[in-house]
Order: structure tokens, then sequence, then C-alpha cells
């Protein structure tokens, strides 16, 4: 790796940019590191660790098939298969792209390092702001899948960078677009504070996001600062706060795509209450809403509502009013729809909840074991959001408290642990 380095940092294209190579200080900001330790790097023995190695090279952006590493789902044997047919080229290797570069090359004709070097050089037209909406939208679309930690430290790159752009000279429409984009890290950079367990940051950077987009004008970040807030009241269990926090997203942001969301929020919180009425009346909206909307072209944003969204919502107020049958039939497809062919999970937080519903209804036909097993696979998720974790896992532990205490024991000593570092 160290030789790797030493190889990008006096890549041509850096020396295209920049006008020499990088220094070590520069690529050790990239990485986390400090100027000593890309020296170590480059110097010193070689890098042993394998999820080090694989940090670097997606920092980097390092394509698969020049590496001697796997990525987890990945094979660079798989990406370097020669091409077949009469028109193939015996040394002509396929690749196969693995950076999400290519959405910006594909929509703007630059990459990251180009788009960064421009805000950089203040070098903003309509491309560059195309470019920086294409990056915040694809950080939103990572929400469901990529690690916190990783994720939450972009965003927040990113939403510094956006800081520092509205303060240059920017025309009337590049500064609402920017504040527009500022708003959605914003957002997304709350819901992962939250999902952390860092409540009190969240709250903080769910009023910036209201700020901005009241600035902006864009009532869906509105509605979504207002949507953050009633999950935040409704896992803290004030349900009523829940409900009056979505009425007012609702009234904020109404034929957007998020006031489907919050009806569903209302829908889960009167489900707790004990309100069936209410629970089909908000449901009965938020489907109607659903209907009129068109499909999203990313339905894998986390700010956009579609129909599998929609059904993982439906699916937590089914379980809660005891409708199990519709509650398992909801959660199977959540489970299955958020599975790639090749086996690979895509929404594992979405997963993890659905695992916990067919848990919560096989306790509830004295099942236990297997209600033990399925909230075991759900905790031992990598992607949590914790406090909703801890919030349906809470309503398994109570129906196994019907078999008494040692019902599910590996289980609740896994809950209690995740409790207690909570």
């Amino acid at each position: 790796m160290g030789k790797v380095f030493k190889a990008y940092r006096n890549h041509p294209r850096h020396l295209q940019l920049f006008g020499k190579g990088l220094n070590q200080e520069l690529l050790g900001r990239w990485l986390g590191l400090t100027q000593a330790q890309v020296s170590k790097i480059e110097n010193g023995k070689p890098e042993q660790n394998l999820e080090v190695l694989r940090n670097y090279a997606r920092v980097l952006h390092l394509p698969q098939h020049l590496l001697w590493f796997d990525f987890p789902g990945q094979s660079r044997l798989k990406a370097s298969q020669p091409r077949t047919g009469k028109d193939s080229n015996p040394n002509e290797k396929l690749i196969v792209p693995q950076s999400q570069d290519e959405i910006l090359l594909a929509n703007t004709g630059m990459d990251t390092l180009e788009l960064i070097n421009r805000i950089r050089s203040s070098a903003i037209n309509s491309s560059t702001v195309d470019a920086i909406t294409i990056k915040v939208e694809q950080l939103c679309c990572d929400y469901a899948h990529m690690d916190a930690q990783e994720l939450i430290q972009t965003g927040r790159e990113w939403l510094s960078k956006m800081t520092e752009l509205l303060g240059g000279r920017l025309s009337l429409a590049q500064h609402r677009d920017i504040l527009s984009n500022a708003g959605m890290l914003s957002l997304l950079v709350g819901c992962l504070e939250n999902d952390l367990g860092d409540q009190t940051a969240a709250e903080a950077t769910r009023r910036m996001a209201l700020d901005l987009g009241k600035d902006a004008g864009e009532p869906g970040i509105v509605g979504w600062s207002h949507e953050m807030l009633a999950w935040f009241h409704l896992t803290a269990g004030n349900y009523r706060a829940a409900i009056n926090a979505a009425e007012a997203g609702i009234q904020a942001a109404p034929s957007e795509s998020v006031a489907v969301q919050l009806y569903g929020q209302q829908a889960k919180a009167y489900a707790r209450m004990g309100k069936a009425e209410e629970v089909y009346q908000a449901l009965e909206k938020g489907s109607a809403l659903l209907d009129k909307l068109p499909f999203p072209e990313r339905p894998d944003n986390h700010f956009v509502v579609d129909p599998d969204k929609w059904d993982f919502y439906a699916m937590d107020t089914y379980r809660i009013v005891g409708q199990d049958d519709l509650a398992t039939r909801n959660a199977l497809e959540v489970m299955r729809r958020g599975v790639q062919p090749d086996g690979k999970i895509i929404t594992p937080m979405r997963n993890a909840e659905a695992q916990l519903t067919l848990g919560v209804i096989a306790a509830r036909r004295g099942e236990t074991d297997e209600a033990a097993t399925l909230g075991l696979e759900a905790l031992q998720n990598g992607r949590q959001s914790r406090p909703s974790l801890l919030m349906v896992a809470s309503e398994l532990e109570h129906e196994l408290d019907t078999y008494g205490k040692r019902a599910g024991a590996d289980f609740r000593d896994l809950f209690d642990e995740i409790k207690r570092t909570s």
C-alpha cells in the first residue's frame, strides 16, 4: 500500500490539476492520517490488516481489478474476466466500475476530485452546482447501507464545504441551490447522529436543517425536519408530541413525499396509544397521497417515500395493533425486496426490524426459540439505528416476558448489553 500511496500522489492527473504531486500531509487528511503516518506506510513494513487496506482503497477510489485483495461481496477475478464474442480482444479485460464517481462523470463530466478542486478555487457554475446536487443525493442514497461513522464524517465534510460556499460570491439561483443542498446534508447528518445515539447533536442539526429549508424556500426540507422531530418523540415514547410534530410537517409540506411518511409516523404513534381507528385513518391518508405521487427516480434516497418504504411503515403499525397476518406479510415482503440476487442485504435496518416483527409474532404463538433466534439476528446487524432498534426489540422482550424471565435467554443477554452500551 505504501507503493500505491507514492504512485497515487504523483499521478499525472494530480500534476495536471495542482501543478505538482500531492504531498503526504494532504493525502493524510483525506485518509484520516498524519503526515508522519503516511510516511511510515510509504517507507515501512507492508500493512497487513485487511479492513485498513479496504478503507484506504475506498477513500482513494482504487479500482477493484487493480487490487491484491477483495471487497466484501466483490471479486477482482470476476472484475477481470475477459470479454467473449467475435468482437472481443483476448488482451482486453472487462473492468467493472466500482466508484460512485461514474455517476458524476456521466452527468457532469467531472469526478469528486475535480468537483472539490472547483469548490476550492470558487469556480462555481451550473455544472458545479449540478455535481454538488448529485453528490448530496448519492450520500442520501448511501444512508441505508453505508457504515454510519464513515458516512457521517463524509456528510460533515461536505456540509462544511457548503458553508464555505455560502460565504462566497454566488448568484441568487446558486445561493438557493447551495442552501437546499446544505439543508439535505443537515438532515442526513442529523439522522446519523440520532442513529449513533447522540440525540443532543441530532436535535441541533435538525434545527439547522429547518432554518436552511425555510431560507431556501424548500417545503420538503422543512417537512423532513418535522419528520425527524416526530421520530425522536416516537422512539422516546412521547406519542402525543410525535403526532403534533407530524401534523406540523404535513401542514408545511402537504403535497410532498415527506407527508406520506409523516402520516406513517402518526399511525405508529396512534398504534402505540391503542387508537386503532386513528391508525387506519392515518394509513389511508398516507396511502392516498402516495398513489398521487410519481414514482421517485432514486427510491433508495432516504428522503423519499416509495411503496416499499410505505409497506415497511405499515408493517410496524400492523404488528402493534395485533394484525399478525398483515404484519407477517409485510415483514416477509420487506425482507425479500431488501436482498439483491447475489444475497447481499441492501436495506439492513429495515431487514432488522422485519426480523424483530417476525420474532414478536413468533413469541405470540409461543415459539420462543424461533423468536429469540430472529431477535439475535436482528441485533447482530452491522448497520443500525440505535433508537429504533431499542424500541422494537423492547416489544419482543415484552412478549417473551410472558414465558418467564429466562425465555429467549441469549436474546435477552445481548439486548441487555446493547442497552448498557447505549
